[in-house]
């Protein structure tokens, strides 16, 4: 019985150790960086109930420079569909982000073209290394009496060539 008692325990304390480890974001890397990728996972909409009824959301990416001395460049802030097709390229030329600043960019309630996985490939540099920009997605609506909201951090991707 104790025997027993001791191998739930241990178990437990695994489960509390393997399902509290805090995620890596973009954002939380250490040290400074001059320039990199970034993934932001959107959702132009969720599904809801048994039924899989679609949830219409607006979406804002916001895009901040969270270095006090140094400006950033985006080089490209890029929305793309569920199925990885580009639907808007928001930069055509490279955009300067002063020290604190930050950027928005919305995706209407009613514009339904990215779907459940849409996302955002957002790139930036600098001429020297500054602390990394926070890049991060809300997604808001209210219908009825029920609204819905809930944030999505950018993660740092490595693009092949």
């Amino acid at each position: 019985m104790k025997k027993r008692a001791y191998i739930t325990g241990v178990l437990i304390c695994l489960c509390i150790c393997l399902f509290s480890a805090h995620p890596l974001y973009a954002d939380d890397a250490a040290g400074l960086s001059d320039g990199q990728s970034i993934y932001l996972p959107v959702y132009s909409h969720i599904y809801s109930g048994n039924r899989e009824r679609p949830y219409q959301l607006a979406v804002t990416a916001s895009i901040r420079n969270t270095d006090p001395v140094h400006s950033i460049k985006i080089t490209a802030i890029d929305y793309h569909a569920t199925q990885g097709k580009l639907l808007k390229k928001y930069l055509t030329t490279p955009l300067i982000i002063e020290p604190l600043e930050s950027l928005r960019y919305v995706i209407p309630e009613k514009d339904e073209s990215g779907g459940s996985g849409a996302n955002f490939i957002v790139k930036w540099e600098s001429e020297k290394p500054v602390n990394p920009p926070i890049i991060e997605s809300i997604m808001i609506s209210t219908e009825s009496q029920q609204g819905i909201s809930f944030t999505s951090r950018g993660r740092e991707i490595i693009e092949t060539e």
